[in-house]
């Protein structure tokens, strides 16, 4: 994803810039058998969060480049029942917007830098109010909850309203968990961090 020039006028967000370097360029190395490998073992542990298993509507994301894999996820999500809200990307805005997706094949388009985004010709616009847990993307995370994503803001703007108790919960590679993540007082705390090697209860 582009980054926001303006976030990256102050210290944290220079150091934000260094980190997020320093840990895309190693995921971006990972072999495709050990990101699939990893990526099926986080799968499984996120459905073994009470969060989720509570959760009617599960707002997730499509995966780009050499993310964690989130297709088995979103699969799994129709498999069990549950509604599946994705976002869409709205640079003019610069903001993301939400939309129920019914079927991954024919709902999705390649939208804003090649991500799988719903169709807002087919799929209904909702809002976050209607969601009770969030995957949520990012490039690197630490044990208190500290999230660092890919520049934009996206993120930090659509939970910046959002209540307390909704369960934001950050799945990534192990490799992606460093000592400390640089935050702001708008950056979202997650609530559970998942990774191959074990889940992090936050709060």
């Amino acid at each position: 994803m582009a980054r926001d020039p303006l976030q990256e006028a102050s210290p944290v967000a220079q150091a934000k810039a260094d980190l997020r370097a320093r840990v895309l360029a190693v995921r971006d190395g990972m072999e495709a058998q050990v990101r699939a490998h990893a990526s099926a073992a986080i799968t499984s542990a996120l459905w073994q969060l009470e969060a989720l298993t509570a959760a009617r509507s599960v707002l997730a994301y499509s995966s780009f480049g050499a993310e964690l894999d989130t297709r088995g996820f979103l699969d799994r999500v129709f498999e069990s029942g549950r509604n599946l809200v994705l976002p869409r990307v709205d640079r003019g805005a610069r903001r993301l917007r939400l939309y129920a997706v019914a079927d991954l094949d024919r709902d999705l388009a390649s939208g804003t830098w090649g991500i799988r985004e719903p169709d807002p010709d087919r799929c209904r616009e909702v809002t976050l109010t209607d969601v009770d847990f969030v995957l949520v993307p990012g490039v690197a995370f630490d044990a208190r909850g500290g999230r660092l994503g890919y520049g934009g803001g996206f993120y930090d703007r659509l939970l910046a309203d959002a209540h307390p108790s909704l369960p934001c919960v950050a799945a990534a590679f192990a490799m992606q968990v460093v000592d400390t993540v640089p935050v702001e007082d708008h950056d979202r705390t997650m609530t559970a961090l998942v990774t191959e090697r074990g889940t992090i209860a936050i709060r």
